[in-house]
């Protein structure tokens, strides 16, 4: 006990100068001073003590952090530019000293992590992520964090690829972080598909009717190489299903990232790929026919008068599948979804809205009783 006390008194020592330029500057009252001091000497002998769990590390750093943005606010206030004594330095110091105590406790790495990247100290960021990787490998939220961290603050693809490759050697067994690589790549021919039609390279309007969107990934240039036309999303989803045995809702779940890209001409060529392998080995599985009703319109913005005509194509697609016995409840959830998704689009015209909210109402009818009635309208 006397050694953890002694710790504590050393570590209290150092922070004396910088209360006494507290005072000196009047950032603090006296009476504020003493109670910073009072709750450091509890947090130091708390931490040193036998017993000092993560969350006293945490709690700790959470007190200077607040400590320092009131410092920040006042030094603004009354016009000091610096002050010989760093408040980041110190909340380092504390982070520190937690993840080494507790290495295995994620989140106070985490906490650290966070507070670098807010102060921008993004030496120290790489520095933390390294240590957490290394100790903690099999932790794939990690693996995509790290990725997103290189391409949201170093714009550095090569880097975010690296570490998902890397987290996919210790990871191999989680969907998540599949998808999450497939993510960046489609995410990365997004960027490199909106930079050419700002320079005038791409086409216009890649979806300008259903012909021309079924064969958008060959307006790229015939010198771009495979990469420009999807060739690495291909790869890792045919590296996931080699993983998971061609797993069809996981071949769903990519069909899905590419909702989000399917403006850009090469996951034209992603989804028929998707949707080849899904006829190949499932070729009853409700995925494979939510893939081919999505394929009739993908890229085709609701607004395009070409949409009418695809919209009727998915449909008819649906309606067979239904009648075949195809995809079971499964499918009519997806499809509830992917029909209240079109609605929510401001640009639908009121006539397609009208024919979908009628597709939804058919849904929940079973295909026989939807024949009779159809029949009889006739």
């Amino acid at each position: 006990m006397a050694a953890a006390s002694d710790k504590a008194r050393f570590f209290l020592e150092q922070s004396v100068p910088e209360l006494r330029e507290f005072e000196r500057l009047k950032l603090f009252s006296p009476t504020e001073i003493s109670a910073i001091a009072r709750k450091r000497s509890d947090f130091e002998h708390r931490i040193n003590a036998r017993g000092a769990t993560a969350a006293d590390y945490a709690r700790y750093a959470e007190f200077e952090t607040n400590v320092e943005a009131l410092r920040k606010k006042r030094a603004k206030r009354l016009g000091i530019r610096a002050t010989s004594h760093s408040g980041q330095r110190r909340i380092f110091f504390v982070l520190d000293r937690g993840t080494k105590k507790h290495a295995g406790d994620v989140g106070l790495w985490m906490q650290s992590i966070e507070y670098a990247r807010r102060q921008r100290a993004h030496k120290k960021v790489s520095q933390l992520l390294a240590d957490v990787l290394r100790l903690h490998p099999s932790k794939p939220a990690l693996w995509i964090y790290a990725a997103q961290f290189a391409v949201e603050e170093n714009a550095d693809m090569t880097e975010a690829r690296g570490y998902l490759q890397r987290g996919l050697r210790f990871c191999a067994s989680k969907k998540d972080l599949w998808l999450q690589y497939a993510r960046l790549e489609l995410s990365y021919l997004a960027k490199i598909h909106a930079r050419r039609r700002i320079m005038g390279v791409a086409q216009d309007d890649p979806a300008a009717s259903a012909a021309s969107a079924a064969s958008a990934a060959d307006d790229t240039r015939a010198d771009d190489g495979p990469a420009s036309r999807g060739a690495i999303p291909i790869a890792i989803f045919d590296a996931a299903m080699a993983q998971f045995h061609g797993d069809a809702e996981l071949s769903h779940a990519f069909v899905e990232l590419l909702a989000d890209v399917n403006d850009v001409p090469a996951s034209r060529e992603v989804l028929r790929h998707i949707r080849t392998h899904l006829l190949a080995q499932h070729p009853r599985h409700w995925a494979t026919s939510a893939c081919s009703v999505r394929d009739a319109v993908f890229g085709i913005p609701v607004s395009s008068p070409h949409f009418p005509a695809a919209l009727r194509e998915s449909l008819k697609r649906l309606k067979t599948a239904r009648a075949e016995g195809v995809g079971g409840p499964s499918l009519l959830d997806w499809a509830r979804r992917w029909l209240d998704s079109l609605l929510t689009d401001q640009d639908v015209d009121p006539a397609i809205e009208t024919v979908v909210k009628a597709t939804i109402r058919g849904l929940a009818q079973p295909v026989s009783e939807r024949a009779q009635e159809i029949h009889s309208d006739r």
